[in-house]
């Protein structure tokens, strides 16, 4: 079961209790992980931010692998990390082995729209669970990557690696930017839907979108991508800090 082919188990499901098992597993560990991770310099940080970078990275690689050795090698929706929170591979590397404006750009992904991809994802897994079973390698990677996205984004505040200005939005958004451009070319020839800006995803609030903005569907998309998870971050922490809330 742990590497079956789609179809060969009955998958997980969503919004059922075996989601919400792998759900409260995930929420507990990424609790416990942050109440011991102890970090008295910004450089133990950035050894937690690169050891995690490349585990993700390593897992990432083993998916792909995965999924071409069950013959699904051509479905580049399912192979190529162009997606939202595939974002965690690159801001990992940036924030991990740059510096500069360019670690800056990693440093503010990680600690805006890396948490709340990952929340998302946990609270609406659509890519992994409805086609594996629970305890299968691609529901459990796809948790454990989703769960380190909200881990690191987490302890970056926390422990304030980063002040982050209103003014990071740049950064935010032209990474963010450069990944949309490349999926779109990528869709425009091959068919494919990475991003989640070329194409609808039926039984997703992304299909709301499709069917409301119609042929304004792609820059809607990218401009929401490249703006709301950051602001809604930027604002939940100020506001934290204006009422004295610890985070």
């Amino acid at each position: 079961m742990f590497l079956s082919k789609p179809g060969e188990y009955e998958p997980c499901g969503i919004f059922n209790i075996k989601h919400l098992i792998l759900f409260l597993i995930t929420t507990t560990c990424i609790a416990l992980a942050v109440k011991n991770t102890k970090a008295e310099s910004r450089e133990d940080i950035r050894k937690i931010i690169r050891n995690s970078t490349i585990i993700v990275w390593v897992l990432e690689i083993l998916k792909i692998i995965f999924v071409i050795s069950i013959g699904r090698g051509k479905e580049l929706n399912k192979i190529v990390p162009l997606y939202y929170c595939s974002l965690l591979l690159y801001s990992g590397i940036l924030s991990s082995f740059c510096k500069g404006k360019l670690q800056r750009v990693g440093d503010v992904f990680l600690a805006t729209g890396g948490v709340v991809a990952g929340i998302v994802f946990i609270v609406f897994p659509t890519t992994s669970l409805p086609e594996y079973p629970m305890f299968h390698f691609i529901s459990l990677h796809s948790f454990f990557f989703h769960g380190t996205m909200i881990y690191l984004g987490i302890i970056i505040n926390k422990f304030k690696y980063i002040e982050l200005k209103l003014s990071d939005l740049k950064y935010y958004a032209a990474l963010i930017f450069i990944i949309c451009l490349a999926a779109y070319i990528v869709n425009t020839n091959f068919g494919s839907n990475l991003m989640f800006i070329s194409q609808d995803f039926p039984g997703t609030p992304i299909s709301a979108v499709y069917q409301f903005t119609g042929m304004f569907f792609t820059p809607v998309m990218c401009l929401t991508q490249m703006t709301l998870p950051f602001l809604i971050v930027y604002f939940v922490l100020k506001s934290k800090e204006k009422y004295g809330i610890k985070v």
